[in-house]
């Protein structure tokens, strides 16, 4: 819903929201086509069966209500023009007729209409009588094909107004059968929603069950490291650039990593429980490639890294493990513990973890080695879905482990206004831009959404179809957009010039659909990451 400026300014004088709008472009979009593994929990992955069911009803109808209004609003045209056309004719034969009555009533008046026998009396010679029918013949001839000519036009044009009826009647009709059929499909989304209300309530407490015990597992694994460096400490025992084994006083054989390593190691398990994101390189959320750029200094993606690093077969702490299968390619790295654990950045499960190693291991490597020359790696032989970091890369940006709009709340991360979340990197980000924003106008930016739950996605589609994404595929849903109040609502304000001027340092931009002169000006609405 677009208001105009002047309203705009009185609604923020008088403290009101900005409107609700749809988030992203309205449309039909291809329904999630993750498969189930993708997700962190099956009952999720069944969730977005059913979301995708409702999306595709939805966006077909969606696209068919948007070709019916432009059918209803190019026959009203059509017979907009074509009675006109008829009106235009109906005048012309007015016209027509009246000057012939004007005619007939002016000869009649004078001489009486003309036949054969005035030209026969009148004429002085046969030539006079031949010229004389001729020219008779042919103003009667004329006067009748004018007559004739305008009111075959008009019937023409009637036949052109009532075939033009026709067709505005039935594109009307068309769309007012879509309609219903939408808020039929849109009551059956919305019944849905309590359901998934009460699935993504168990998902979300499946979720933090399944935290807490990866917690109590990352909590370990840190104690026992932190228990090595102590007792490397407490032994006066300092890593140097090569491993080597030493005994301690007490007898017992222990293995001292080199010193990058053990820093390598350290950063690694100081990570454990931030989040994933697809992009992140830390400090505050990692990819798992991210993280052994920040743990090792490393560059590229985990296939580069692999290529450029020393392989080895008897795997050590602070290796690097390289995930597949094959058929995905190097589609995941963690820094190895021991034989069956590393800590790795998951896209499933949305955070740094410490988890078992996969059988699905194609190599490990060595970075307290030098760096060889590139070497080829396996490469992705699979047409399908693109993985990485254990769960699907997502072109939209969105998550692997979770359906847009059905992200529990326990994966998500606040911006620190109310209670509004974001995906964790975006949640970052926005902090830094809120904190900049603040340094510049003395307060920090008004948000009134967020996070858009498929449930608040259906309830707004219902109200507005017209401008509401299907429900599903929002920007919002993905926990990537935030709509603005606060002055940063409007154009040309000195709140929105300073986002506009600002906001892309930190990842954040008024898409370009949403901008002024686009047709849909929407510049409370800002979007992280998406191009």
């Amino acid at each position: 819903m677009r208001v105009g400026a002047g309203l705009l300014a009185v609604a923020v004088l008088l403290g009101a929201q900005p409107p609700e709008e749809a988030g992203v472009v309205p449309g039909a979009t291809t329904p999630d086509s993750r498969p189930g593994e993708a997700f962190a929990d099956p009952v999720v992955a069944q969730l977005q069966r059913t979301a995708s069911d409702v999306q595709r009803e939805l966006g077909s109808l969606a696209n068919d209500i948007h070709a019916a209004e432009q059918a209803v609003r190019e026959s009203s045209a059509a017979l907009d023009k074509a009675r006109a056309a008829r009106e235009a004719a109906d005048a012309a034969v007015r016209a027509r007729q009246a000057d012939m009555d004007r005619y007939a009533a002016a000869l009649l008046g004078s001489y009486g209409r003309p036949n054969q026998f005035k030209v026969f009396l009148l004429a002085r010679s046969p030539s006079d009588f031949l010229g004389g029918s001729s020219l008779m013949a042919r103003v009667q001839e004329a006067e009748t094909e004018e007559l004739t000519g305008a009111i075959q036009r008009h019937q023409t044009a009637v036949r052109a107004e009532t075939a033009a009826s026709a067709a505005a009647k039935n594109a009307t009709d068309r769309k007012t059968d879509l309609d219903r059929r939408n808020g039929d499909a849109t009551n059956r989304a919305a019944a849905l929603t309590g359901e998934f209300r009460a699935t993504l309530a168990q998902a979300n407490s499946a979720v933090v069950a399944m935290q807490q015990a990866q917690r109590t597992r990352n909590e370990q694994t840190a104690a026992n490291w932190r228990a090595y460096t102590d007792e490397l400490i407490a032994a006066g025992i300092k890593p140097s650039a090569n491993a080597t084994e030493v005994t301690l006083p007490s007898g017992e054989r222990l293995l001292v990593m080199p010193e990058t390593t053990v820093r390598a190691v350290t950063a690694a398990v100081g990570a454990l429980g931030k989040p994933y994101v697809p992009q992140g390189d830390g400090p505050d959320a990692y990819s798992c490639d991210g993280l052994t750029r920040a743990a090792y200094g490393l560059q590229g993606s985990a296939a580069e890294q692999m290529a450029v690093l020393q392989p080895v077969t008897d795997p050590q702490p602070g290796d690097l493990a390289f995930i597949g299968p094959g058929r995905y390619g190097v589609q995941s790295v963690g820094v190895v513990l021991d034989p069956r654990t590393m800590v790795t950045a998951d896209a499933r499960l949305v955070g740094v973890v410490v988890s078992d190693i996969p059988t699905s291991v194609l190599g490990y490597a060595r970075p307290s080695l030098p760096r060889r020359p590139a070497q080829p790696v396996p490469q992705r032989t699979d047409t399908g879905l693109v993985w990485r970091c254990g769960g699907v890369d997502l072109p939209t940006g969105g998550w692997s482990g979770y359906p847009n709009g059905l992200i529990p709340g326990s994966a998500l991360c606040a911006i620190g206004v109310g209670t509004h979340r974001l995906r964790c990197d975006a949640a970052f980000s926005f902090q830094g831009l809120s904190a900049a924003f603040g340094t510049a106008f003395g307060r920090p930016l008004c948000v009134t959404d967020s996070y858009r739950t498929f449930e608040e996605q259906v309830r707004l589609y219902g109200v507005k179809p017209a401008l509401a994404a299907v429900p599903g595929t929002s920007n919002h849903g993905w926990g990537l957009a935030v709509d603005l109040c606060g002055g940063a609502q409007s154009s040309g304000t000195a709140e929105h010039a300073w986002l506009r001027a600002n906001a892309g340092r930190f990842g954040w931009r008024n898409p370009p659909w949403a901008q002024p002169g686009r047709g849909r000006e929407e510049p409370w609405h800002w979007e992280f990451g998406t191009g």
